[in-house]
């Protein structure tokens, strides 16, 4: 038995948190930035029977490598230390995300890309799990929501990005996984592992109980979450919107209201779960409702994505805070780990279940409205679920 104790009264800074936040990053350019150039790939494979389906798939996929594999990277990051976990899985996700520059068989690119969705969860559960393990209070509070903050700002700066680069070529893109690479020396050299309890054979078990409903809470999050992300742009061209660039800035609106609202957050921790998930799933649900009854007005549509992204910016940081803060540190790596896994589930399942939804009931508002219509009810469930006991979430355990 061994205990690992690095240097005493160690303090995490602004540098610390500058590479937290931007490794959390990395798994929003992997689900957006090769998006616009999924057209030139269709057609450059064109010959490979079911590229159609196929090419997608090297879009999509990481998504649900991660929510398959997050947990095990938490079993992992507890086993061993965060920081060796993290530097290794950002130099696989460097090697792996830039495989497509050179691999000319679509099997193999896939391939590559479900390596790249195991390194995102680690990378994921890592850093989220370092932010809780560096700071707590209501400065864990700040930082968890502005890492939703960056999230959302990057997945617009990444879709442009992705546009920009693909005028080069569709594997153009592909060169920018290598700054995880980059960001790995710093890492090195900046990102230390937190004192830890003496390690044992085996680790301590997880308290399921007090990890089971907010997991599945998130799950059901999860598909609220990337609902909008996913189809808006579905609900504009059917509306008559067909400009890039007009879909382009009326996402971007939500994406800023999701910004503003996960920026709001430290302000909001001293709440308790109870308070805000309803104000959170509620405003997710009037988002979708608007939309139904839309009448596909673009302003209208354009207010219902507004309320939606509002929402979702106060969900993600309230479901990491509410399942993370009573862990210890020789749970955390797995309690976010599980979060993970079943964030990124939902929000795979969120344009499987929202196109079947479509198929079924004549069309994709109407989907989005019973979408809403089951979001306002576990924004009331919620009340009855999260009890009134429960603990403000800038209150922490350690």
């Amino acid at each position: 038995m061994s205990v690992t104790t690095p240097a005493p009264q160690r303090q995490a800074g602004l540098a610390q948190l500058v590479l937290l936040l931007a490794g959390s990053c990395l798994s929003v350019l992997g689900a957006v930035l090769i998006a616009p150039v999924l057209p030139q790939m269709t057609d450059h494979f064109a010959g490979v029977a079911g590229a159609d389906v196929l090419v997608p798939i090297v879009l999509t996929v990481p998504a649900l490598i991660i929510g398959l594999t997050a947990p095990f990277a938490g079993v992992i990051a507890d086993a061993i230390d965060r920081k060796r976990v993290l530097i290794i899985a950002m130099i696989g996700y460097s090697i792996f995300g830039t495989a497509p520059l050179y691999l000319d068989s679509l099997g193999a690119i896939i391939g590559s890309r479900v390596l790249v969705g195991v390194c995102e969860a680690a990378i994921m559960t890592c850093c989220t799990t370092l932010i809780a393990d560096y700071w707590s209070g209501p400065r864990r509070s700040r930082y968890l929501g502005l890492q939703t903050l960056l999230a959302s700002v990057s997945a617009t700066v990444f879709l442009g990005l992705g546009g920009a680069l693909g005028a080069g070529g569709w594997r153009t893109p592909f060169w920018l996984y290598s700054v995880a690479a980059l960001l790995a020396v710093p890492m090195a050299l900046l990102i230390w592992q937190p004192v830890t309890a003496p390690r044992t054979a085996k680790l301590a078990p997880l308290p399921w109980r007090q990890l089971r409903v907010p997991c599945l809470v998130t799950l059901a999050g999860g598909v609220v979450f990337y609902a909008l992300i996913v189809e808006l742009s579905f609900v504009l061209d059917e509306a008559g919107v067909t400009a890039t660039a007009t879909i382009g800035a009326l996402s971007a609106l939500m994406s800023l209201a999701t910004a503003l609202a996960a920026g709001s957050f430290a302000k909001l921790s001293g709440q308790t779960p109870r308070t805000l998930l309803p104000i959170a799933f509620g405003l997710s649900a009037a988002g979708f409702l608007v939309i139904w009854g839309s009448g596909g007005s673009v302003p209208v549509i354009t207010v219902g994505a507004v309320l939606t992204g509002a929402g979702t910016g106060l969900l993600l940081p309230t479901l990491l805070t509410w399942a993370t803060n009573g862990l210890s540190f020789a749970e955390r790596g797995r309690g976010t780990g599980l979060w993970t896994g079943t964030l990124f589930i939902g929000e795979f399942l969120s344009p499987v279940l929202l196109t079947g939804l479509a198929a079924a009931i004549g069309g994709l508002r109407p989907a989005i409205g019973l979408l809403g219509i089951a979001t306002a009810l576990l924004a009331v469930a919620t009340l009855a679920i999260v009890p009134r006991d429960a603990t403000p979430l800038n209150i922490t355990n350690s």
